[in-house]
């Protein structure tokens, strides 16, 4: 035991000796490599660099505990006022600025003394190494601790101890420890010089001549940007009401709202413009003298982070409104050729182009904002990575436990987008069909005939079949006796036809000339005559009760009878 004892000693007192001959060639020693185990134990040990200020200014920058951020740094702040202010007071005292270094062999030599009677009472190999270690440790902190350089300033024969700069403080940036303390005191030199210097007359009245010019240009500034908002809103107010006319035309409404929501960017950027130039102009006015420049700060430090949220707010709305811009650009693309169309086809367009339009904007909006979110918490600081770990595995349960609202989502798109049907038309899905009141991306709402609200998914709407798309049709089947002539018969359905097409009341709702096909097929009782006759979109049942009405006014007139107990099929039937 005695043996290992001073074989560990040994190499710990030949360690010690060689540290001072290193040190000679190299005085910046990265602890944190030579001995990664004593001082990155945790995240509380590692070194932030902070600023000390001076009127404002970031004199120096000197390295501080991160757990431990504001303790050095106030101290040294606080003697750093007191000596500026003693300074400025007498102006005829001299400043020196002093570097005193303290030699470390004799600590070393203490060190490797003490170390084999720390070994020698250990009784296991394993408490000797740990003994070694911690000698190791208490040497290299004292002999930091001796070697750190300490500055001190001189002012009217009283002697004010400043700092002492540390390894860490040159390791921040990039030099040996007496380089770094030779820069820390020239800067403190030249800054409590000009601290002085600030406080003259002359320096003051140029200052204040250069606030009053930069007043006077802000005020000019600001009185253009409000002229020009001004036009701005008088533009929009213009936009709004040609948007808000009937009479223009889909595609014409559609470029207005491009143009309205570009307006709307310029107006929001020349009003934040607007503050922000009365705000930064009262910024720097504040940071012209001496006496405001720490308001200054205090105003930067506390609007660090609402600034940078305001700024992913103000960039998100941005991008919302040139994304709405570009949005009615592209659907604008689908009305370009619909100009001849009828008032009822410029309306369905109108429901489809709005439809489509407000769901991709909806998307936009939501999927913007979420990135914003993210952004604003990683700018402010928040670590996001845990937040994205857990909304990616959310976002992948919520996917699995959500697969009929995904095929909902995009089965409602595709219909949307090649306009299967739309709000106002009729339309029959299975053994349902109404009146659609409603869609989105995900349901489609229909009201039937008995006045009740039928709600389909859209992920079920497999085969639809749409009874107003553009034009409908009267399908009617007329029986007729065996022993009745048909061609009379014909002839006298083709006379009323005629007749109706011609009628002022129906003749807009007609949109050809009734078609009477004929024989259609032969029944138990009877033969059946089929009519077709084009009408406008959900015409088509009220062509068709008057024709029905006046073919039965006919037939009694001409004493054809209609035969009864017509086996009619039973195939689906939406009666409006």
């Amino acid at each position: 035991m005695r043996f290992w004892s001073w074989a560990i000693a040994g190499l710990l007192f030949v360690t010690s000796l060689s540290i001072v001959p290193v040190q000679a060639q190299l005085p910046t020693i990265d602890l944190n490599q030579v001995y990664p185990n004593l001082l990155n134990q945790n995240s509380e040990s590692q070194v932030i660099a902070k600023c000390v200020r001076l009127d404002g200014h970031c004199l120096l920058e000197l390295a501080v505990p991160k757990f431990d951020r504001d303790q050095r740094i106030q101290t040294i702040q606080d003697k750093l006022n007191q000596i500026s202010q003693a300074y400025i007071k007498n102006k005829n005292v001299q400043l020196v600025i002093e570097i005193e270094k303290q030699p470390i062999n004799v600590q070393l030599q203490e060190s490797a003394k003490t170390a084999p009677k720390t070994v020698e009472n250990q009784s296991t190999v394993e408490e000797a190494v740990e003994a070694v270690e911690e000698a190791i440790e208490e040497a290299v902190e004292k002999v930091e601790e001796r070697r750190s350089p300490k500055i001190y300033t001189f002012i009217d024969q009283k002697k004010t101890h400043l700092l002492t700069v540390t390894a860490q403080d040159a390791q921040i940036k990039g030099v040996d420890i007496v380089t770094r303390a030779d820069s820390i005191r020239e800067k403190l030199q030249a800054g409590l010089e000009q601290v002085r210097y600030e406080r003259q007359a002359d320096f003051l009245i140029r200052q204040g001549l250069m606030a009053i010019g930069t007043s006077l240009a802000i005020l000019v500034i600001s009185l253009l940007i409000y002229r020009r908002l001004g036009k701005l809103e008088r533009s929009k107010a213009r936009l709004t009401s040609h948007n808000l006319s009937l009479s223009e035309t889909i595609s014409t409404q559609l470029n207005q709202r491009k143009l309205w929501n570009i307006t709307e960017v310029q107006y929001r950027l020349y009003q934040l413009a607007l503050i922000g130039l009365l705000g930064g102009g009262s910024l720097f006015l504040l940071g012209l003298f001496p006496y405001t420049r720490s308001i200054q700060v205090m105003i930067f430090e506390g609007l660090q982070i609402p600034l940078r949220v305001a700024l992913v707010a103000l960039g998100t709305y941005v991008l919302i409104r040139l994304s709405y811009a570009l949005i009615n650009r592209s659907t604008s693309a689908l009305a370009q050729n619909y100009y001849l169309l009828n008032p009822e086809a410029v309306t369905r367009l109108q429901l489809r182009v709005t439809t489509i339009s407000g769901v991709t904007k909806g998307i936009v909006t939501v999927s913007l904002i979420a990135i914003a979110i993210l952004v604003a918490l990683s700018v402010t600081g928040i670590n996001i990575g845990p937040l994205l770990a857990g909304a990616g595995i959310i976002g992948f349960a919520v996917s699995l436990a959500s697969q009929n609202l995904i095929k909902d989502a995009i089965n409602g798109f595709f219909i949307i987008l090649e306009d299967q049907y739309a709000v106002g038309d009729v339309i029959v899905v299975g053994d349902v069909g109404g009146f659609v009141e409603n869609i989105n991306l995900r349901v489609t709402q229909l009201r039937d005939n008995r006045g009740r609200l039928i709600t389909i998914p859209n992920s079920e709407i497999k085969i639809v079949a749409n009874l107003s798309s553009n034009w409908s049709r009267v399908d009617v089947s007329i029986p007729i006796s065996y022993e009745t002539d048909a061609d009379k018969v014909m002839a006298l359905i083709d006379q009323v036809a005629k007749q109706m097409s011609k009628d002022a009341k129906w003749q807009e709702r007609i949109i050809a000339k009734p078609e009477i096909l004929g024989v259609d097929e032969f029944g138990d009782r009877g033969v059946f005559l089929r009519v077709w006759i084009k009408t406008k979109p959900l015409q088509q049942w009220n062509v068709e009760r008057e024709f029905r009405r006046r073919i039965k006014v006919a037939f009694d007139e001409a004493e054809i009878t209609i035969p009864a107990h017509i086996d009619f099929r039973g195939e689906f039937k939406y009666d409006h």
